[in-house]
Protein backbone atom coordinates (compact mmCIF):
# COMPACT_ATOMS: atom_id res chain seq x y z
CA UNK A 1 0.00 0.00 0.00
CA UNK A 2 1.09 3.54 -0.64
CA UNK A 3 0.77 6.42 1.78
CA UNK A 4 -0.69 8.44 -1.09
CA UNK A 5 -3.97 6.71 -0.12
CA UNK A 6 -4.03 9.10 2.85
CA UNK A 7 -4.35 12.20 0.66
CA UNK A 8 -7.88 13.60 0.88
CA UNK A 9 -8.66 11.76 4.12
CA UNK A 10 -9.42 13.77 7.28
CA UNK A 11 -7.58 12.73 10.46
CA UNK A 12 -9.71 12.81 13.60
CA UNK A 13 -6.86 11.65 15.87
CA UNK A 14 -3.13 10.97 15.53
CA UNK A 15 -1.13 8.97 18.08
CA UNK A 16 2.54 8.16 18.53
CA UNK A 17 3.43 4.98 20.43
CA UNK A 18 4.99 5.50 23.85
CA UNK A 19 8.15 3.71 22.65
CA UNK A 20 8.15 5.81 19.45
CA UNK A 21 7.69 2.62 17.47
CA UNK A 22 4.29 3.38 15.92
CA UNK A 23 2.43 6.28 14.31
CA UNK A 24 -1.34 5.98 13.85
CA UNK A 25 -3.70 8.18 11.84
CA UNK A 26 -7.38 7.61 12.71
CA UNK A 27 -9.50 9.00 9.88
CA UNK A 28 -13.08 10.28 9.93
CA UNK A 29 -14.11 7.60 7.40
CA UNK A 30 -13.30 4.83 9.91
CA UNK A 31 -9.93 3.86 8.47
CA UNK A 32 -6.55 3.64 10.18
CA UNK A 33 -3.22 4.52 8.61
CA UNK A 34 -0.59 2.69 10.66
CA UNK A 35 3.18 3.21 10.44
CA UNK A 36 5.31 0.64 12.28
CA UNK A 37 8.19 -1.78 11.80
CA UNK A 38 7.74 -5.55 11.61
CA UNK A 39 10.57 -6.75 13.87
CA UNK A 40 12.88 -9.46 12.51
CA UNK A 41 15.66 -9.83 15.04
CA UNK A 42 18.03 -7.25 16.47
CA UNK A 43 17.35 -4.21 14.29
CA UNK A 44 15.94 -0.94 15.63
CA UNK A 45 13.44 1.25 13.75
CA UNK A 46 12.00 4.15 15.76
CA UNK A 47 10.68 7.68 15.36
CA UNK A 48 13.61 9.97 16.10
CA UNK A 49 12.05 13.39 15.42
CA UNK A 50 8.71 15.07 14.81
CA UNK A 51 8.76 18.59 13.44
CA UNK A 52 5.51 20.55 13.53
CA UNK A 53 2.31 20.11 15.52
CA UNK A 54 0.21 17.02 14.68
CA UNK A 55 -2.83 18.95 15.94
CA UNK A 56 -2.53 21.04 12.75
CA UNK A 57 -3.48 17.95 10.72
CA UNK A 58 -6.64 17.10 12.67
CA UNK A 59 -10.03 18.04 11.26
CA UNK A 60 -8.90 19.01 7.74
CA UNK A 61 -8.13 16.78 4.75
CA UNK A 62 -4.52 15.85 4.10
CA UNK A 63 -3.16 17.60 1.01
CA UNK A 64 0.23 15.87 1.04
CA UNK A 65 1.49 12.51 2.32
CA UNK A 66 5.01 11.82 1.05
CA UNK A 67 7.86 9.44 1.89
CA UNK A 68 11.56 9.60 1.07
CA UNK A 69 14.53 7.59 2.33
CA UNK A 70 18.29 7.83 2.70
CA UNK A 71 20.61 4.92 3.50
CA UNK A 72 24.18 4.56 4.59
CA UNK A 73 26.63 2.71 6.79
CA UNK A 74 29.16 3.55 9.46
CA UNK A 75 31.95 2.03 7.39
CA UNK A 76 31.83 -1.26 9.26
CA UNK A 77 29.01 -3.75 9.22
CA UNK A 78 26.41 -1.41 10.74
CA UNK A 79 23.90 0.20 8.39
CA UNK A 80 21.16 2.79 8.78
CA UNK A 81 18.07 4.00 6.96
CA UNK A 82 16.42 7.37 7.53
CA UNK A 83 12.79 7.50 6.40
CA UNK A 84 11.24 10.97 6.17
CA UNK A 85 7.48 11.52 6.03
CA UNK A 86 5.81 14.83 5.23
CA UNK A 87 2.13 15.38 5.97
CA UNK A 88 0.40 18.66 5.08
CA UNK A 89 -3.05 20.14 5.54
CA UNK A 90 -4.28 23.71 5.08
CA UNK A 91 -3.46 24.31 8.76
CA UNK A 92 0.17 23.16 8.76
CA UNK A 93 2.93 20.68 7.96
CA UNK A 94 4.35 17.83 10.04
CA UNK A 95 7.60 16.05 9.23
CA UNK A 96 8.32 12.71 10.90
CA UNK A 97 11.78 11.13 10.81
CA UNK A 98 12.22 7.41 11.46
CA UNK A 99 15.73 6.05 12.04
CA UNK A 100 16.47 2.38 11.36
CA UNK A 101 19.72 0.67 12.34
CA UNK A 102 20.94 -2.91 11.94
CA UNK A 103 23.96 -5.05 11.21
CA UNK A 104 23.03 -4.85 7.53
CA UNK A 105 21.19 -8.17 7.35
CA UNK A 106 17.78 -6.99 8.58
CA UNK A 107 15.21 -4.56 7.23
CA UNK A 108 15.41 -1.01 8.52
CA UNK A 109 12.28 0.13 6.71
CA UNK A 110 9.01 1.49 8.03
CA UNK A 111 5.93 -0.60 7.27
CA UNK A 112 2.61 1.01 6.34
CA UNK A 113 -0.86 -0.45 6.60
CA UNK A 114 -4.23 1.11 5.76
CA UNK A 115 -7.21 -0.74 7.13
CA UNK A 116 -10.87 -0.29 7.95
CA UNK A 117 -11.57 -0.29 11.69
CA UNK A 118 -14.48 -2.36 12.93
CA UNK A 119 -17.34 -0.36 14.38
Amino acid sequence: MSISEMVGKTPKNITIGSDKDELNFYFSDGTLGRFYHEQDYNESVLISDVSGDVADLIGTPLLVAEERTETGSDGGCESWTATFYTFRSVKGTVDVLWRGESNGYYSESVDFQMKKLST
